[in-house]
C-alpha cells in the first residue's frame, strides 16, 4: 500500500526539518510526503521543498490544508502529521499493516518536553483514545483514501475538526490503536501551563460535545 503523509504547516521554520527528516526512510520505500503551507511568514516552505515530494499553498487551518494535501495525494493511505510531531522510520510499515485490518487508526503519542506532568498527559490521551475510539492530530491519524473520501474529508471548521472526523470514522469502525509512539512537541502545554491547558482542552471538548459553535471555542482556544 502506498501511503501519503500529508503535513499541514504555519510558521514551522524552526522544526519543520525534523519533521520532514523522520520521513525520508517512507520516502526512500516509495511513499509520498506533501506539506501544505497556510501562509507562512517564515522559511518554511522553503525548508521543506528539499524533503517533500510537494509543497502546497492553502487557505490558513489544519481542516483545509489537510484537505488540499488529501486532494492531490497519490497514495492509498493517507496519513496526517502535524509539523511539530516526529515519526518513526518504520511508521509507514506500521500504517500499512493496520490499513490493511481497518479502516483508519492513530499512534500512541509521547510528549517532548521538560514537565514531569507530560508523561501523564500523553499517558491519559493514549488511554481516553483506546477506550473512546476518537483520535487528535497530535497521535497521526491515518485512514484509507477511499473511506476519507467517502465521508467528505475534513469538516471545515476551525477547532475539532480531528474529533470531528473520528466521530464519523468510528462509525465505520472502532480505530487501529497502535502501541508504537511517536513524539510530539509538548510547547503547546508548557507555553500556557500545563494544567492551564489540560483544563481547558477538557472544558473546549466538553462544550463541543454539547453542540458549541466550533469557530467560537477556537477564539477561546487561541
Amino acid at each position: 500500500m502506498r501511503l501519503s503523509f500529508v503535513v499541514p504547516a504555519l510558521d514551522e521554520a524552526a522544526g519543520i526539518e525534523r519533521c520532514l527528516a523522520c520521513l525520508q526512510a517512507a520516502r526512500a520505500r516509495g511513499h509520498e510526503v506533501i506539506v501544505v503551507d497556510g501562509g507562512s511568514r517564515d522559511a518554511t516552505p522553503a525548508l521543506a521543498r528539499p524533503l517533500a515530494d510537494r509543497v502546497l499553498s492553502a487557505p490558513r487551518g489544519r481542516a483545509a490544508q489537510m484537505n488540499a494535501g488529501a486532494a492531490v495525494a497519490r497514495g492509498e493511505g493517507l496519513v496526517f502529521v502535524h509539523a511539530d510531531t516526529r515519526l518513526g522510520e518504520s511508521a509507514d510499515r506500521e500504517v500499512a499493516l493496520a490499513l490493511a485490518g481497518a479502516p483508519w487508526g492513530r499512534f500512541d503519542v509521547r510528549i517532548a518536553g521538560r514537565h514531569p506532568l507530560l508523561r501523564l498527559v500523553a499517558a491519559t490521551m493514549n488511554l481516553r483514545s483506546r477506550l473512546s475510539g476518537i483520535a487528535t492530530g497530535d497521535q497521526a491519524i491515518f485512514v484509507r483514501r477511499a473511506a476519507f473520501e467517502a465521508l467528505g474529508g475534513y469538516a471545515a471548521i476551525p477547532l475539532m475538526e480531528d474529533v470531528e472526523l473520528s466521530r464519523r470514522l468510528r462509525r465505520l469502525a472502532r480505530p487501529a490503536c497502535l502501541r508504537a509512539r511517536i513524539e510530539t512537541s509538548g510547547r503547546r502545554w508548557e507555553s500556557r501551563g500545563v494544567l492551564r491547558t489540560i483544563a481547558l482542552m477538557w472544558r473546549l471538548r466538553l462544550a463541543y460535545w454539547f453542540g458549541a459553535d466550533p469557530a467560537r471555542l477556537a477564539e477561546r482556544y487561541r
